[in-house]
């Protein structure tokens, strides 16, 4: 049965959903939630918990970065924010944090952001980090990351992180500027790459070819993005992660048992999101407003990412968020409050308990179904 619709004589357009439209089903079976395993890796590295922290100067920090990796994630540094532009920004996140909404906030976001990007602070980041003793990761756009790229290597980061709206496989440029080669920068590199986003099993199956370790699904930013608006750009999620899914099982036939990790990145705000993109095929959710929220989160109750501040054609809100807890609270409770936003794990926990699943791996077959109403 065909899922596409006609728009008019001229076009035809795919039925997709978002994860307010599906919900997880319980089987006959159930467990105890202490029974259940939410242990997550990629390459060499192994986590307890499927979560990294988005790279965007309102949810990570060198320090939040550390104390996300001691409570078994990852933290993913923004190495084009404020923290490798300015020797100390607390006071300008302080500014931040003062500043209404507007165009003022805007210029102003733009004034702070427009400083160069110094090697010398993307190497001192990542050392303070790695000196804790966690997993070091940064994150670069496409069109910075042939720049500082060894810089970031020769700092010891242990996952590279490639993030922009879309990256693809086969970027055109103009002729004065040479676009990023993925599949040779990867080849070349001796750490591993997590590359996104896409939303299309076309797109992440090229991304695959690339040799990375991860791709990343959707755009990023969901709570302060504006690119629906802007550009017209939507990738409804839960259809988004189990097309991306789809190529990493075709891809493991055609590469001859390479696995390539699924990362769904943006749309995921609550726990309910979580538990939803892994049973989609997700492998693990990078997180940007579910870890705003957090009362030590560097955004200090405001969120926004990198479109926010794009010097032509801003793409992204500076939004308010509400702390409802500590980021240890967060992820593990316990919840003041019943709508999702604490105790992230201790939810995903409960969901594969109540539908009989052990481990991440396992509950990527839960049954799942269309419910098209939003969530209450």
């Amino acid at each position: 049965m065909s899922n596409e619709i006609e728009i008019g004589r001229g076009k035809r357009a795919r039925r997709v959903y978002t994860f307010d439209e599906i919900g997880i089903v319980p089987t006959r079976r159930t467990r105890d939630p202490e029974l259940v395993s939410t242990s997550w890796g990629i390459d060499a590295f192994h986590f307890d918990i499927p979560v990294l922290g988005a790279p965007m100067d309102s949810v990570m920090s060198p320090a939040t970065a550390i104390a996300l990796g001691r409570l078994g994630g990852l933290g993913v540094l923004n190495l084009e924010g404020l923290w490798t532009r300015h020797e100390d920004p607390q006071p300008l996140l302080d500014e931040l944090a003062g500043l209404g909404a507007g165009v003022e906030t805007t210029k102003r976001m733009r004034e702070l952001y427009s400083a160069p990007i110094r090697p010398e602070l993307i190497q001192e980041r990542l050392r303070e980090v790695r000196e804790a003793g966690v997993t070091v990761a940064g994150a670069l756009s496409p069109h910075r990351t042939a720049e500082f790229s060894d810089t970031v290597i020769a700092a010891g980061v242990d996952l590279f992180v490639i993030r922009g709206n879309t990256v693809s496989a086969e970027h055109v440029s103009t002729e004065d500027r040479e676009p990023l080669n993925l599949k040779k920068f990867i080849y070349d590199l001796d750490v591993p790459v997590i590359v996104g986003g896409a939303a299309t099993y076309t797109a992440a199956l090229h991304l695959m070819r690339t040799g990375a370790a991860g791709v990343l699904v959707g755009f990023g930013g969901g709570a302060a993005s504006t690119t629906r608006a802007t550009l017209g750009i939507h990738a409804p999620m839960a259809t988004a992660v189990a097309d991306v899914a789809g190529a990493r099982r075709d891809y493991l036939d055609e590469s001859g048992g390479r696995y390539v990790h699924v990362i769904a990145d943006g749309g995921v705000g609550t726990s309910g999101d979580i538990v939803k993109a892994l049973a989609m095929g997700a492998d693990a959710v990078m997180l940007g407003v579910a870890l705003a929220r957090a009362t030590d989160a560097p955004g200090q109750g405001f969120h926004w990412g990198p479109e926010a501040h794009h010097p032509k054609l801003p793409r992204g809100h500076r939004v308010k968020v509400d702390q409802v807890a500590t980021l240890e609270a967060v992820l593990y409770g316990p919840a003041p409050i019943a709508d999702g936003t604490a105790n992230l794990i201790g939810a995903l926990k409960k969901s594969m308990a109540t539908t009989g699943y052990s481990d991440l791996k396992e509950f990527q077959r839960v049954d799942v179904v269309v419910a098209p109403y939003l969530a209450g």
